[in-house]
């Protein structure tokens, strides 16, 4: 081996070792920069909406910068170099790369949504505070939230598209409301038990009349093993069906 390479390699090593820096430093960043912004974050709503909007998103992007951090580092010690190391070094490091990125990929897909289906609970039925009194506000029922949801808000509840949450402060009758996707969520499939069971499509069986309640249609499909299920559920009889059915019979 001709002593006059050795510099061009101990050039490579140290640019190789300052990019794995680089990219671990940027990981490092991205993940503490989304968990400072969520600390800081007071709002119970805004939280939610900020975990189910970005956290995995954010967390695999940073473990992509950091697994590429990695590979530069595997790569930062080389001593000889020819064809056939060159190709073994980047057949190598591009495999296990992609094999770790793999790995961390199904954690964040399948896994780790249990953790952030447990933590959006908690912060969609923590205690509002009222702006009017600095109390904790009441969560009201069901049946007490459509006297302030107008058509189109219960229409969407009744097919399961969107959810609302009304927190009302009874002292000085101050309200908020909140909205949620009704379905878009993952829940656990009962085969395989990962959070991948989701609804992909809904048809109206029967419906609602002024006096009796609808039927839907759900069909659920899991993301991973693909086991399939159907579910029907009552569809709520619309208050304005009710209201031009007392009308009528006035």
């Amino acid at each position: 081996m001709n002593e006059g390479a050795l510099p061009s390699y101990d050039s490579w090593n140290s640019l190789a070792a300052n990019i794995a820096m680089a990219c671990w430093a940027a990981g490092l960043l991205i993940i503490l920069g989304y968990f400072l912004k969520l600390m800081t974050t007071s709002d119970s709503k805004t939280k939610y909406d900020f975990i189910n909007k970005y956290e995995i998103k954010v967390l695999w992007i940073a473990a992509l910068i950091i697994v590429i951090g990695a590979c530069f580092f595997a790569n930062a010690n080389i001593i000889e170099l020819n064809a056939l190391w060159i190709f073994v070094r980047v057949f190598t490091t591009v495999s296990m790369g992609m094999i770790v990125a793999l790995i961390i990929q199904n954690l964040l897909k399948f896994y780790y949504p249990f953790f952030i289906e447990k933590r959006l609970k908690v912060l969609r039925y923590k205690p509002r505070i009222s702006p009017k009194t600095g109390k904790p506000m009441k969560l009201l029922s069901e049946e007490e939230e459509d006297a302030y949801l107008d058509e189109g808000m219960q229409a969407e509840e009744n097919l399961f598209s969107m959810d609302y949450d009304v927190w009302k402060d009874d002292e000085t009758g101050y309200i908020k409301i909140e909205k949620y996707s009704g379905h878009l969520h993952a829940i656990q499939c009962p085969e395989c038990n990962y959070q991948t069971f989701k609804v992909v499509r809904e048809e109206i069986v029967r419906e609602p009349t002024a006096t009796e309640e609808g039927e839907l249609l759900k069909h659920y499909q899991c993301g991973y093993c693909g086991n399939k299920a159907r579910k029907t559920v009552n569809l709520k009889v619309s208050s304005k069906l009710q209201e031009e059915s007392q009308a009528a019979t006035a």
